[in-house]
């Protein structure tokens, strides 16, 4: 098996140094400017509410006060906040003060993530140690699972949509499936509780890897429940149907290794991944038979591409990547292949120890198809996530993304400035999740700890601008 370039050459090591500068580099084009018009419907408030006292001009920065006092006096006649309307309140007021810090351990923490509605939240830790806090309990642990078989650390976690079952991955081709409504707060696997191990290397005809021995990267329960994606390091993608306990399809996919897989929408049927091959791909499940290839390829990277997360509409979606920027793309853009768009690796650069060489910083792929960039945080030494803002509270307003630099960064998504950026974590913030409904963040860092941003008056952790 080729040598992946996220093979461990230490145990996390210490931070990297700051800076690296804010450069915001944003295609006005019309992707950009349908997306910025979807955003704004989702977060503008009622043109009535502009028009609090008589003789003023509407204005679209409406303040809370003149929102209460509108809603109050009825003036959009709806006797109450729309969707739209509580986006434009609740987006004013980001996650950026304080941290309290949740936990502490003596290991690198990976993975932090909020539950769809919000009531947990997993943190991930190297040594085997996976998490799950009650939130609205004051974050006690309400599961402690102690993994066994972990090969280097927890690389993903994701929850079932019913909140019953959690889904762990190392660099090994074996998930595990646990139940985190068991009565059992300590879950030590095969010991006190058995982790179900979900077998990815079994798959019929594999001729990508003699000994099995690959690693998973990134794993996501289905909307429905019913499967799991899972994104490896043999250069594919693989579809677990759990009813069935079998693999229903694995597709070579990339020609490096996969380091991240995710489900364009709720429906379930097309797939987006990313690879240390430069590429993000879109994978419509429903073609695949026919087809036998990706429906699309969205090129603009110059190195690998660490995480994908979808808008979820079928439409946009952003990706993290090792040329350290963040781009926003429209898969109505991709290309049939990158048949002549690739470009030769620089490899005599190594993101693991190196930092990015400074004459590539604002280097543009010739043929870029993305959207809109986002600089100034840093990708290095592990696979960095980036993710839209929520919904309901923000209208995914914003985008945000933890850092090499141990910051973490939250960007204007249509205007591409950075709008705030948190200083407290002494070491790589590889992780990090906004609350589903409240202004909160929680993020996971390689100083093993897990803190808890919100609206308190601590203004010395952070910096925004």
């Amino acid at each position: 098996m080729r040598r992946s370039r996220k093979s461990p050459v230490n145990k996390c090591g210490q931070a990297s140094g700051s800076g690296g500068g804010v450069g915001v580099g944003a295609a006005a084009d019309e992707g950009l400017a349908e997306i910025g018009v979807a955003t704004n419907l989702r977060s503008k408030p009622h043109r009535h509410f502009s028009h609090v006292l008589p003789g003023k001009s509407e204005c679209a920065n409406v303040s809370p006060v003149k929102m209460l006092v509108g809603r109050e006096c009825n003036y959009s006649g709806r006797s109450r906040f729309s969707s739209a309307d509580r986006c434009h309140v609740s987006s004013r007021y980001l996650p950026v003060n304080g941290p309290s810090v949740i936990d502490r351990m003596n290991s690198c923490a990976y993975v932090s993530q909020f539950s769809a509605d919000g009531t947990l939240f997993v943190a991930g830790f190297q040594d085997s140690d996976i998490k799950i806090y009650s939130v609205d309990n004051g974050w006690q642990v309400r599961k402690n699972i102690r993994a066994r078989s972990l090969r280097w650390t927890i690389t993903d976690t994701s929850l079932s949509p019913d909140q019953r079952f959690l889904v762990y991955s190392s660099m090994s081709p074996i998930v595990h499936i646990v139940n985190i409504e068991s009565a059992m707060t300590e879950s030590v696997a095969n010991v006190t509780e058995i982790h179900e191990g979900l077998d990815f290397s079994g798959y019929e005809n594999d001729d990508s890897d003699d000994d099995g021995h690959f690693g998973i990267f990134s794993v996501k329960f289905s909307t429905d429940g019913r499967e799991i994606v899972a994104a490896s390091s043999d250069e594919s993608i693989y579809v677990y149907d759990l009813a069935a306990n079998k693999i229903n399809v694995r597709i070579p996919a990339h020609s490096a290794d996969v380091n991240t897989v995710c489900f364009a929408d709720e429906a379930g049927h097309v797939l987006y991944s990313g690879s240390d091959d430069h590429l993000c791909k879109v994978w419509d499940r429903r073609c695949l038979s026919t087809r036998g290839k990706e429906s699309g390829v969205l090129i603009g990277h110059l190195e690998g591409i660490t995480f994908i997360d979808s808008h979820g509409d079928g439409k946009y979606l952003i990706s993290n990547g090792k040329d350290q920027t963040i781009k926003l793309w429209d898969i109505r853009k991709m290309s049939s292949n990158a048949r002549g768009n690739s470009l030769d690796r620089h490899v005599d650069w190594d993101y693991r120890w190196m930092e990015y060489p400074s004459h590539l910083r604002h280097k543009r792929h010739p043929n870029d198809q993305s959207v809109s960039t986002y600089r100034g945080h840093r990708v290095l030494r592990t696979l960095i996530r980036c993710y839209f803002s929520p919904s309901y509270s923000t209208g995914q307003k914003y985008i945000y993304t933890g850092s090499a630099d141990a910051n973490i960064y939250i960007f204007d998504l249509v205007t591409g400035a950075q709008v705030a950026r948190l200083n407290y974590h002494r070491q790589i913030v590889r992780d990090c999740s906004w609350h589903p409904f409240n202004p909160m963040l929680g993020s996971s860092s390689w100083d093993g700890v897990i803190a808890n941003w919100e609206l308190v008056n601590n203004p010395s952790a952070v910096e925004t601008e």
